[in-house]
């Protein structure tokens, strides 16, 4: 943050007055659950995105990112146009889901620097939007509660930039808590637990560097795929409103009701809440094999049922699988592309990404980007 501060300082030529901090997510279990109201296990990491901004007088505002030294500026009159192609769409959607809400936006000169990598599927987006908007809420004194800053961000995915996510991105960046995992209910929408991070144990991230740009992806189809099985199902079972009601049995009861594409969309969703629920348990027990085993399964899952894998992400699945020291491993996040995450042993974890890096690349050509991830704090805002 020091730094950021010096460079806002050096750059604008003026203090800043409030600065934010929002850091990206890992879902560990729960893939495309969250707008099914289902269930997801996930964690805020180490990596982080903060905001530097003090107001100025005008309508035009600045932000300067200083991760590559890149400037966005818009004017306030233009917020309801098409958005931009640059990250400055994000911070806009920002401030139009704030005036919503009875914010009226004044201009601002910001500062950003970021940790969280682009397009991987850690939610560097909902990294930006709220460490931004934070940001701006401290200066200009505006406060919203932790549920509506969460949906807050989602409208900007949902109402601007017309991608359909769900709320897992900002809850797990919002409510994240240090060396711990989150249980989420989509329904209700509340953290209903945390589960501690097993001792001498850690998430390897290795990033197949396929960008994951759900924009540009299917990520609506499989939502509609989803609500189209949920309303068939309920014409058999008046109980349903969507996949998180529906059980193996019922799916598997009323299969000729459903195509065979909505079919397995839905046997992915359900089989992934089943699966965060046993994972709460096996945690609790201290069963990490039978915990690594269902991230494997889940990886399955989205392979063959849901079809949101890659060949690099399946690469680096089937390079897991025969590494020793890997106890389970998955694609994390929206899919298309991005991450993968490997639970392993902290001591070994250093030599367990050199290998799989280093195999992925013989079989693919492809340098992966690896890192070994602390799950950390949810976001913080402050005013100097």
């Amino acid at each position: 943050m020091q730094n950021l501060v010096d460079k806002f300082r050096d750059f604008f030529k003026m203090e800043p007055v409030a600065a934010a901090q929002a850091p990206g997510r890992l879902e560990v279990l729960g893939n495309h659950t969250d707008y099914n109201e289902g269930f997801v296990l996930s964690c805020a990491v180490g990596q982080s995105t903060v905001c530097t901004l003090t107001p100025v007088e005008g309508s035009v505002c600045w932000i300067r990112d200083f991760r590559d030294n890149r400037d966005m500026t818009f004017d306030l009159a233009d917020i309801d146009a098409p958005p931009p192609r640059n990250g400055s769409r994000y911070v806009i959607g920002m401030l139009r889901e704030l005036r919503a809400r009875g914010f009226v936006p004044r201009a601002f000169y910001a500062g950003i620097e970021s940790t969280v990598p682009l397009s991987a599927g850690m939610s560097s987006s909902a990294a930006l939007e709220l460490s931004c908007g934070l940001a701006v809420a401290a200066a200009f004194g505006m406060e919203l509660d932790m549920q509506e800053w969460a949906r807050a961000g989602q409208g900007v995915e949902n109402n601007y930039l017309g991608l359909r996510t769900g709320l897992l991105d900002q809850f797990s960046s919002l409510f994240g808590k240090s060396n711990n995992m989150i249980m989420s209910d989509f329904r209700t929408v509340e953290v209903t637990g945390t589960l501690p991070m097993p001792d001498g144990y850690v998430f390897v991230v290795i990033n197949s560097m396929k960008k994951h740009h759900l924009v540009d992806s299917d990520y609506n189809v499989r939502r509609q795929d989803c609500e189209n099985a949920a309303a068939k199902l309920a014409s058999a079972f008046p109980g349903v409103s969507t996949l998180r009601d529906v059980t193996p049995d019922m799916l598997a009861e009323a299969r000729s009701l459903l195509s065979w594409r909505e079919f397995r969309r839905a046997q992915h969703v359900v089989g992934e809440c089943a699966r965060v629920k046993a994972a709460a348990e096996l945690l609790a027990e201290g069963d990490l094999r039978s915990f690594g085993r269902l991230l494997f399964e889940s990886h399955d899952s989205s392979r063959m049922n849901f079809e949101n894998s890659t060949a690099e992400l399946d690469t680096l699945i089937d390079l897991a699988r025969t590494t020793p020291g890997c106890l389970g491993a998955r694609l994390s996040g929206g899919g298309f592309g991005g991450i993968t995450i490997h639970l392993v042993r902290k001591n070994r974890a250093a030599d367990y990404a050199e290998k799989i890096c280093s195999a992925y690349k013989q079989k693919t050509g492809i340098n992966a980007e690896s890192f070994i991830c602390s799950i950390g704090d949810g976001a913080c805002a402050w005013i100097f």
